[in-house]
């Protein structure tokens, strides 16, 4: 459960609709990047975004790739947790087939772990970025999420000189053929990781609850059943939710959730 402590998340939510305004329009979708992340055991990971593209071909070609507006910046992922997220871009593209996108990074990339700032080095990401499949068919009329999922614990490395590698694990999940689970942690002090874990036994999402609230919010699950698994700090129990149902469009809602 240690390694899966030091597992957070980043999703770029890719919101693509029809644009229905004129005949000329009917082919054409429109493109919305938004950014979001859920915790993990940094105090900050600052990410420079200075690109971002997509690829509609199957094939890893410079022609395929196509370069869209984004607002450029220093991101802090652990400001962006449980639903919090943040534009990156909003643009009009042709509808059809999406097989990757691109993240190009900048310089100014950061961890803050006990109250110190680390560059963090990126060296893949500056010189051909960071590519993950999506493989998502956008068909006129209909809309499309697409999560990009890091998998901190594999990729945020730290070497014996105190420093940090980023060496990117991402996934890429449609919210199109997806769901949720949402719910409350009592008490909220607990500060619990919940993870989602299927009947294989593999942990698929996970995320930390709202300090505050107690709320959490599990994202871009593929329909099935799972396994909460609850694990919270040392002085409280871990705790389990079983056979906890995912339905594609749907967000499931466990309700409170009590860590003794």
């Amino acid at each position: 459960m240690t390694t899966m402590k030091k597992l957070f998340q980043i999703f770029c939510v890719l919101l693509i609709a029809t644009a229905c305004s004129n005949s000329d329009s009917n082919e054409n979708a429109q493109l919305e990047i938004r950014l979001t992340d859920a915790p993990g055991d940094y105090e900050e990971v600052n990410i420079d975004i200075q690109s971002v593209e997509i690829n509609a071909s199957d094939t890893e070609s410079d022609s395929g790739w196509k370069t869209i507006e984004v607002h450029q910046g220093v991101y802090n992922l652990l400001k962006l947790t449980n639903g919090l997220d943040t534009v990156l871009s909003h643009v009009e593209l042709p509808a059809g087939h999406i097989s990757q996108i691109r993240l190009i990074l900048g310089e100014n990339n950061s961890v803050k772990k006990n109250g110190i700032i680390t560059p963090l080095k990126t060296p893949s990401a500056q010189q051909s970025g960071l590519k993950v499949k999506v493989n998502a068919d956008l068909t006129p009329g209909i809309t499309y999420t697409i999560l990009l999922d890091f998998d901190a614990a594999r990729s945020v490395v730290e070497k014996g000189n105190g420093g940090f590698n980023l060496k990117p694990v991402i996934r890429g999940v449609s919210e199109a053929t997806s769901g949720a689970i949402k719910g409350v942690i009592v008490p909220a002090i607990s500060k619990p990781a919940i993870f989602a874990v299927n009947m294989s036994g593999d942990t698929v999402a996970t995320t930390y609850s709202d300090t505050t609230s107690g709320n959490f919010l599990l994202r871009g699950i593929a329909p099935g059943t799972y396994t909460l698994k609850i694990s919270p700090k040392p002085t409280y129990q871990p705790t389990e939710k079983p056979a906890v149902s995912v339905s594609l469009g749907v967000v499931t809602d466990v309700g409170v959730v009590n860590v003794p």
